[in-house]
């Protein structure tokens, strides 16, 4: 059948750390990872601004804390 069995997993990741070797894995896991702290350090940043962008009226002050008094 095509399912994968762990043997085939493990067979799998022993060529490919044979292949490319401990530190160019680790490099590449450290390279992901920063990639990916950037993505969620820019879509946090993009929600700040857009928050910063929304009107300051009375009328929405009022509704957020109203809205919060309720979930109190």
């Amino acid at each position: 059948m095509a399912g994968l069995s762990i043997w085939h997993v493990v067979i799998f990741a022993i060529v490919v750390i044979l292949l490319f070797g401990t530190s160019k894995l680790k490099n590449i896991g450290k390279d992901v990872g920063g990639a990916v702290r950037d993505f969620k350090k820019s879509v946090r940043e993009e929600d700040e601004a857009a928050s910063l962008n929304t009107p300051r009226t009375i009328d929405a002050q009022v509704k957020t804390s109203e809205s919060t008094s309720v979930k109190s």
